[in-house]
């Protein structure tokens, strides 16, 4: 009887651990944590970017939306962000639209590995080196011929930046390096 049970309590727990892993598989790996963006950097993000009216841009692990809602907002940009986490995504969501930007701005909840971004003309992402290195073969496979990608501190391995920026201070005491890349 106690094998029964130590076994019935074993299959439980596989269990357990697999829907675990299936819902981590389903929602997508968290890749970087959420340190938000100055705003002067953002600005200089996009116009580094060459950001035009009518394009189509992505921010990638977008946070409180604030890049999205600038290049909707100043830049007159079609911008997508996408966020894993459930309340970033809901805050930045319910700001777009309460400032009646739903038809230019807009942020997907879900995994950035998952997405498809062959209509990008700007790519911007502030994430660590190792989500990097995972999101490196998916924008080789997916961006357009003349693309750009704006990177804010790390830059991409194995890619050569088109332009680099050093900003010495945001304004809150803090340098940044801006990296942009063409396809």
């Amino acid at each position: 009887m106690k094998a029964k049970l130590w076994m019935a309590a074993l299959a439980a727990l596989c269990c357990t651990v697999l829907l675990a892993q299936e819902n981590q598989q389903e929602e997508g790996e968290r890749l970087a944590p959420y340190y938000p963006t100055p705003e002067t950097i953002v600005e200089k993000m996009l116009q580094l970017g060459g950001l035009k009216a009518g394009e189509k841009m992505f921010d990638l692990g977008s946070g409180d939306g604030r890049i999205v809602i600038m290049a909707a907002q100043r830049f007159h940009a079609d911008a997508t962000g996408v966020e894993l986490d459930e309340s970033l995504w809901k805050q930045s969501s319910e700001r777009i639209k309460a400032l009646g930007l739903q038809k230019t701005a807009r942020i997907i909840k879900g995994d950035l590995l998952r997405q498809d971004y062959s209509s990008a003309d700007l790519i911007t992402i502030y994430l660590l080196p190792s989500a990097i290195d995972k999101l490196r073969p998916l924008l080789e496979k997916q961006l357009k011929k003349g693309a750009r990608v704006v990177a804010h501190d790390f830059p991409i391995t194995g890619w050569e930046p088109e332009k680099t920026e050093d900003i010495e201070d945001d304004g809150e005491g803090r340098s940044h390096t801006l990296y942009l890349y063409r396809r």
